[in-house]
């Protein structure tokens, strides 16, 4: 892995991080482990925004702050910057080097893995199709449960074989996962799968200024929420 610190986040010194695997993916990713780091996060990005959209930097930065490393990468499409996401074999593949990546480059630290909307959709894929290896669970920002304004369940029909614990961190205002819906996904789950909502949440975990409180605030209780439940995983 190369040793050149690529930049700094809230104190965090932000690693590059070459990832390859099946399908000839090559892909870049950036590595945050803070010095008493406890467990590694494979955080994947979203549809519309890659690895180093403010939020993404933002949860990776506080996860630091509370001793929990991650490891950001790239999807194929992102990196050759197009705009239409890969097809879920490739977006699959794209997981698993990940995965393996962190793996070599943290080998002591349990792993999570999952993501933002797409990113934790394709990260749960890839567990329901083949295990990965040395991943205690899954965490998902914001699961797209269904196309905006078009309830559905046909999308978590896969979470059925996912046998580690996942975590759905979801606003209430989420259009693309309607809060009835999810809730009934969540309980069909069962005892393995836990649901932490955010009160006037969208899908990026924006909060109207009406509410008084602020997107950071918001930001700081999921990131809160997410390294206590990987605390209790590992």
């Amino acid at each position: 892995m190369p040793s050149t610190l690529v930049s700094t986040l809230a104190g965090a010194p932000a690693e590059p991080v070459s990832i390859e695997g099946d399908h000839d993916v090559r892909v870049s990713g950036v590595l945050l482990t803070p010095p008493r780091a406890r467990a590694c996060y494979v955080l994947a990005h979203g549809a519309g925004a890659g690895m180093k959209h403010p939020f993404m930097a933002a949860v990776a930065a506080e996860l630091w702050q509370r001793d929990i490393a991650t490891l950001r990468y790239q999807f194929p499409y992102m990196e050759r910057g197009a705009k239409r996401p890969d097809p879920p074999q490739l977006a699959q593949a794209t997981v698993r080097a990940a995965v393996a990546a962190a793996a070599r480059a943290l080998p002591k630290l349990p792993l999570i893995a999952g993501g933002k909307s797409f990113g934790g959709r394709m990260t749960s894929q890839a567990q329901a199709r083949e295990p990965l290896p040395g991943v205690r669970g899954l965490a998902f920002l914001g699961f797209p449960l269904h196309p905006a304004g078009k309830p559905s369940r046909d999308r978590a029909r896969h979470l059925d074989g996912v046998r580690i614990p996942m975590l759905f961190l979801q606003g209430t205002r989420d259009a693309l996962a309607e809060l009835g819906e999810l809730e009934a996904v969540r309980k069909a789950l069962g005892d393995g799968a836990t649901l932490k909502l955010f009160a006037d949440a969208d899908h990026s975990f924006h909060v109207p200024a009406r509410t008084g409180r602020r997107d950071a605030q918001i930001r700081g209780d999921l990131c809160d929420a997410l390294a206590s439940w990987i605390d209790g995983v590992i």
